[in-house]
């Protein structure tokens, strides 16, 4: 591992604090550094990226605890000023370890073209791998900025260390959107006829702490990302075609196009052993710390109003509340938050089913996401029979794939749970609030599945969570209004990091007038 630590560091494109002088003196000559291998560069991408996949202290504390949390009011919290402008540190920080991460695939890509034609077949799987798991966080980028530089970025160690031809141009975020979809397309109709030697393959599922090797699985991490990705730029004008023939042949091709339907098949990493570096351990002082876990009194009274049965596995009672579910109130005064807080009756995210459970996954696609996807392309598709199992589907994994959470937890301290019985879940998909058959208009289905999914997204999928939330304007949230400062209410993105401005400044200066939390990404259309 120290190995891909020297080619991390040699390959970093963004460094936050320092010149660059100081960084070309840290750039080791290429010729010295020790030689690596696709397999091992496979293992320290993934590594690379570990902590903004499984639940770790930075990125709940540091970044979503004072960004995506509170823009989807996943959680509660006391309002204050500035209160929604993001830290420097949540946006440096997340910057700056993707293109630790997209260095880690460029020189991957380096090594691989370097293998002769025999040797790059059988190692084909680690490539395709490789794209699908940078494309789905490269997703998440392009949907906090907009324009990113990717084409050319994390290429120092292909050009020689000249760290001035390193500096990447910016790529629009639509440009980067329709190359990852033309490669994910591509890798679909290519994972249908690979042929990984057994050789290679004991490697690869060695290597692969997301599938293990599965390449099923595989397929279907490949084309629910493919579902989502076309689901989420389905309203621009530029994509509505591809998107409606894309996704309709996916949804009507199950055979050659896969999904996650299932929670067996969930793509997520999991923990297996507390005593390595991929653990949870960091989740508790992540979301626990400072009232980050405090509940939202939207998303509570949802539940509670429709006797969600994913509330008590979810959440747990104040104290002193006598078993009631009680949200923080977003639209009530700071003193009046802090004096509620204070009588111990507020609800918090369930210690034993979360943030105290060290086995908690990191959580990828899941089955309840893939058919909410599903059901909004069955809904636009005019198939409404379709869209309702899928809906109903979605919401079954969702309820069911929580108490899973919960039966691998080792921690007991919030209470025993009852798992839900078929009943209950029929009870549930029966209510006022959630029966299919009760939204009588296209534009009411959809807000039934954009409900489900920011229940089921709540503060496991914070990034997803906020980009769905901005793209259906579902549900349609109140916040409190900071007068005190000019970003009133919550962005529509984030800014760059000041490193561009400083160490990337011809080239930021091209993206400068797009620069303003205020703007929206492409997709955006809402």
């Amino acid at each position: 591992m120290k190995k891909i630590f020297l080619i991390i560091i040699s390959a970093m494109l963004v460094v936050s604090s320092c010149t660059t002088t100081d960084f070309e003196e840290a750039y080791p000559n290429p010729a010295k550094i020790n030689v690596s291998t696709v397999e091992k560069q496979f293992a320290g991408m993934l590594y690379t990226n570990r902590e903004y996949v499984v639940p770790s202290y930075w990125n709940y504390f540091v970044v979503y605890r004072i960004t995506a949390n509170r823009y989807t009011q996943a959680t509660g919290w006391v309002n204050a000023t500035n209160q929604y402008v993001p830290g420097g540190g949540a946006v440096n920080d997340r910057w700056n370890n993707y293109y630790s991460f997209l260095a880690q695939y460029r020189q991957m890509e380096n090594i691989y073209a370097e293998l002769n034609d025999a040797d790059k077949a059988d190692r084909r799987i680690y490539m395709i791998a490789a794209a699908i798991y940078l494309y789905d966080a490269t997703q998440k980028v392009v949907d906090l900025h907009g324009d990113i530089p990717w084409s050319e970025a994390g290429r120092i160690i292909a050009n020689g260390g000249d760290y001035n031809a390193s500096l990447p141009k910016y790529d629009t975020a639509e440009e980067v959107y329709t190359k990852m979809l033309d490669d994910l397309k591509a890798f679909s109709d290519e994972l249908n006829t690979i042929n990984v030697p057994s050789g290679i393959l004991a490697g690869f599922k060695t290597q692969d702490i997301i599938n293990n090797g599965d390449l099923t699985k595989w397929k279907k991490y490949c084309n629910s990302l493919r579902l989502r990705m076309l689901t989420r730029v389905s309203g621009a004008s530029a994509f509505q075609a591809r998107a409606t023939t894309e996704i309709n042949s996916i949804l009507n091709n199950p055979a050659s196009y896969p999904i996650v339907e299932s929670n067996d098949a969930n793509i997520q990493i999991r923990i297996n052993d507390l005593n390595t570096d991929i653990n949870s351990k960091g989740f508790r002082t992540g979301l626990e710390d400072w009232g980050g876990n405090y509940a939202g009194k939207a998303m509570i009274d949802h539940m509670k109003l429709n006797s969600d049965p994913r509330l008590r596995v979810m959440f747990q009672p104040g104290d002193s509340a006598k078993g009631e579910f009680l949200g923080l109130d977003p639209m009530a005064s700071s003193g009046d938050q802090d004096a509620f807080i204070l009588t111990n009756k507020l609800a918090l995210y369930n210690w034993s089913t979360m943030s105290r459970n060290e086995y908690f996954p990191g959580v990828i696609v899941n089955a309840s996401e893939a058919q909410f996807l599903a059901a909004e392309g069955f809904l636009n598709a005019n198939n409404d029979a379709k869209a309702k199992a899928a809906y109903e589907a979605g919401i079954t994994n969702s309820i069911k794939n929580y108490y899973l959470y919960r039966s691998v937890s080792n921690n007991d301290q919030s209470g025993p749970v009852t798992a839900p019985t078929d009943a209950e879940i029929a009870d549930y998909l029966a209510q006022t609030g959630i029966k299919w058959e009760n939204a009588t208009t296209k534009q009411a289905k959809l807000a039934l599945i954009g409900m489900q999914k920011w229940i089921d997204f709540s503060v496991i999928q914070p990034l997803e969570n906020w980009a769905e939330v901005r793209r259906l304007g579902v549900p349609q949230l109140s916040f409190w209004i900071d007068n005190a400062d000019p970003q009133k209410v919550p962005p529509t993105r984030w800014q760059y990091p000041d490193s561009e401005k400083t160490y990337n400044t011809d080239n930021y200066n091209t993206v400068s007038d797009k620069d303003k939390i205020s703007n929206k990404i492409f997709w955006d259309v809402n």
